[in-house]
């Protein structure tokens, strides 16, 4: 049977020749088995009239000059799960859009992680404009990049939208940088809201918005943009199937509230603070919950609980089954992440959760979240 396998999006190495004939050879992307607030909002441009066709180009004139291709030579060889080995060393390339007039740039952290230095260019006819990376966040996968001032003066922002209100039909175009052809666009809708996806750091994105708009390796970076042209999502994933790397109609854009909400410490701090409990959560299977006694299949089964970690301290135990965490129901595996997601290390949160007939209550201390996933995950 097939597996549906999830990439990122990277593209492009030092001196390569991409052509349509051998893109699936000369692409560097790495490849994994899929498992399981900040800047203001600009104001909402008008959604545009008329057929998704005619509509998909307004957008791109709307929205293509604050597009960039992102190009990144890597020091090293990248400890990124996403990254294939031959990325090490070598030139790769990716997408990203212009933030503020400030000069602030975003792309994916898996597309600059390990880079020694980053450029980027507005235009296929510009020339590469030299950017810092202020931050990178692993865990979300969003970096953010800056440029001179002088050079921000030539850049055009785009306006965020706020990623809470979209909804599943609503029509996107993704615009980037696939294979180096410059500015693509594609459109398409949003398939579905609430996706986990792997993050580079090996912990779980919860709430990746998937889209059919095609987006390849080189997209990784770019927008995902709404009727309005407003930015919705940056693009960072691809799902393929049956051995095959290129588009399928699926792929995986992190919300732009995301964004939203780790750019102010990305522009602090060069980094961000992920709270952590120290637990690797499955489904409740029919199998388990009879096993269990359990009377549904709702909550989040431990699968393993990290020794000297947050819940092993509160007494948690693999096999239990969390129903609660911080006030918020547990329905399935991927709510307790979402549910401690604005909480800070340190912070303490409820638990309550199921251990054979008895229902218990447990009182976790976050702490921070390590580099990467532990490797039971």
């Amino acid at each position: 049977m097939n597996r549906t396998r999830v990439f990122p999006l990277l593209a492009g190495l030092a001196g390569a020749l991409i052509t349509l004939l051998v893109f699936s050879i000369l692409f560097a992307a790495g490849l994994f088995e899929r498992s399981a607030p900040a800047p203001s909002t600009a104001a909402a441009p008008a959604a545009l009239g008329g057929s998704a066709t005619t509509n998909a180009g307004r957008v791109y004139e709307r929205a293509r000059e604050g597009v960039v291709s992102v190009q990144a030579r890597r020091r090293m060889v990248s400890s990124s799960p996403l990254q294939s080995p031959e990325g090490g060393g070598g030139t790769a390339t990716g997408s990203g859009f212009v933030l503020d007039d400030e000069g602030y740039v975003v792309t994916n952290a898996h597309v600059v992680d390990g880079a020694r230095e980053v450029t980027i260019r507005p235009g296929e006819e510009d020339d590469r404009i030299a950017a810092e990376v202020v931050g990178s966040d692993l865990d979300t996968d969003i970096a953010l990049l800056k440029v001179s001032a002088a050079d921000a003066r030539e850049l055009q922002s785009l306006p965020l939208a706020d990623s809470s209100r979209v909804r599943v039909g609503d029509q996107v175009v993704a615009i980037g940088n696939p294979f180096r052809l410059d500015r693509t666009a594609t459109a398409g809708i949003v398939s579905a809201l609430g996706r986990p996806i792997e993050a580079p750091s090996g912990f779980s994105i919860n709430d990746a918005i998937q889209t059919d708009a095609a987006i390849n390796p080189g997209n990784s970076g770019g927008p995902l943009l709404d009727s309005g042209g407003r930015v919705i999502g940056v693009n960072s994933q691809i799902a393929t199937g049956g051995g095959s790397n290129g588009n399928v109609g699926i792929g995986f854009a992190v919300p732009v509230n995301t964004v939203k909400r780790v750019v102010p410490d990305l522009k602090e701090d060069g980094e961000v603070s992920h709270s952590y409990m120290g637990v690797a959560t499955t489904e409740v299977t029919p199998e388990a919950a009879r096993e269990l006694g359990l009377e549904t299949q709702d909550g989040a089964l431990l699968g393993s609980v990290t020794a000297g970690g947050p819940a092993a301290a509160a007494g948690l135990r693999a096999r239990d089954v969390l129903l609660e965490v911080d006030g918020q129901r547990v329905a399935r595996p991927d709510d307790v992440a979402a549910a401690i997601a604005d909480d800070e290390p340190g912070d303490e949160v409820e638990i309550t959760y199921q251990r054979g007939d008895d229902r218990r209550t447990a009182t976790v201390r976050l702490e921070e979240r390590p580099e990467r996933a532990p490797q039971s995950r």
